[in-house]
């Protein structure tokens, strides 16, 4: 039999020795009968809830696209400026390397869009790089969806990174629409792995393109190259050096795993560049250099948090930004409260990944996976 709780043990003797008589406490003690009988002795706290339907990853996989998410990014980026989304900051687990652990990576992350039907809560494994020796990759994921309006769990999806790369590649496609101009035509990609083919598809759903790939491997860039232009029905090309993709291209998009930067402001065209830049997501990591960070207009997606482990840490501790120098916040750009590309300057819109795109993705996924 299980053990009884302390609150039940009171509500049992308010029941069976009741010392008043108002009206409200008699209503009260009827209130509680009732439920006592329906619930029995099982614990008041967990009783009711079914279980959260649990989504495996081929399920996740086969029927969510990075097009599935824009319109939800960006109406929860545009929610976010308004102050209108619960975002806490983000938790990082460091596991230290041991005979029994690591080494790796845990965030979580999470958000509520207000007057939405749920919240996300997120937990995403990177760099467990000794997974290879067990043949398994390197990072993997949950979301777990829950009801806004009891707080039960209604969905844990095992998406492994994935749904987290298709709202970052939504992330992407927003700041493409509202910071760049159609004329900006040639769009390079610096970095060719999951994240950067997610951004050239959701790239894809803002306009037609040119694309120019650069990585340190060049094998992978030419099959980035290969399978997104069959993909995509664009052209591609592979650039011999990140100097050349940034002599020739009006959007770059970044999104490398290392701490080095990645372009130089002499390589950037004079007319005018958009720089949407993903991979800074930890205090380690940089990709835009500080002179280049400087001489831009700069965009956040959360300030709070870019200025944490974003583009903005690094100018921020060197001391050549302040906050002062955000000139928005992507979500501002998104309501038109300031005008994205007005000429030919540099924009960086810097992407940490927000708990506003995690709700986004996640309410997306819960519409879409709970009618299978």
């Amino acid at each position: 039999m299980e053990k009884r709780s302390k609150i039940q043990e009171s509500t049992d003797l308010f029941i069976s020795h009741p010392q008043s008589t108002s009206s409200v406490a008699v209503k009260l003690r009827t209130a509680l009968r009732r439920t006592t009988s329906k619930i029995g002795s099982r614990s008041l706290a967990t009783t009711g809830f079914p279980p959260p339907r649990l989504f495996d990853y081929d399920t996740v996989t086969k029927n969510l696209t990075v097009n599935d998410a824009i319109s939800s990014v960006e109406e929860a980026f545009a929610a976010l400026a308004k102050g209108n989304v619960e975002v806490p900051m983000p938790m990082h687990i460091g596991i230290h390397e041991s005979s029994v652990a690591g080494p790796g990576d845990c965030h979580i992350k999470g958000g509520y869009v207000d007057s939405t039907p749920t919240f996300t809560v997120k937990l995403a494994c990177v760099s467990f790089y000794k997974n290879s020796e067990k043949g398994l990759p390197p990072g993997s994921g949950i979301f777990i969806v829950v009801n806004a309006a009891t707080g039960a769990p209604l969905g844990v999806f095992q998406e492994n990174r994935f749904m987290t790369d298709l709202r970052t590649g939504a992330a992407g496609a927003v700041a493409m629409k509202h910071c760049s101009t159609p004329e900006q035509d040639t769009v390079g990609f610096i970095g060719t792995g999951a994240i950067a083919r997610n951004m050239a598809r959701a790239a894809a759903a803002v306009r037609p393109f040119k694309g120019v790939a650069y990585a340190l491997d060049h094998a992978m860039a030419e099959d980035f190259a290969k399978e997104m232009g069959e993909e995509l029905g664009m052209p591609f090309e592979v650039a011999s050096s990140a100097e050349k993709l940034c002599n020739i291209s009006d959007v770059i998009f970044t999104q490398t795993p290392g701490s080095s930067t990645v372009l130089e402001k002499e390589w950037l065209k004079d007319t005018g560049v958009t720089i949407i830049a993903s991979g800074s997501d930890q205090p380690t990591k940089q990709e835009i250099p500080n002179d280049v960070l400087v001489a831009s207009k700069y965009i956040s997606d959360l300030t709070k948090q870019t200025s944490k482990v974003g583009e903005l840490r690094g100018a921020l501790q060197a001391g050549v930004m302040s906050e002062s120098d955000v000139y928005a916040e992507l979500g501002q750009v998104v309501n038109g409260d300031v005008p994205g590309r007005e000429g030919h300057e540099i924009i960086v819109v810097d992407l940490t990944g927000t708990g506003a795109q995690d709700a986004a993705i996640g309410q997306v996924a819960w519409d879409k996976l709970s009618q299978l």
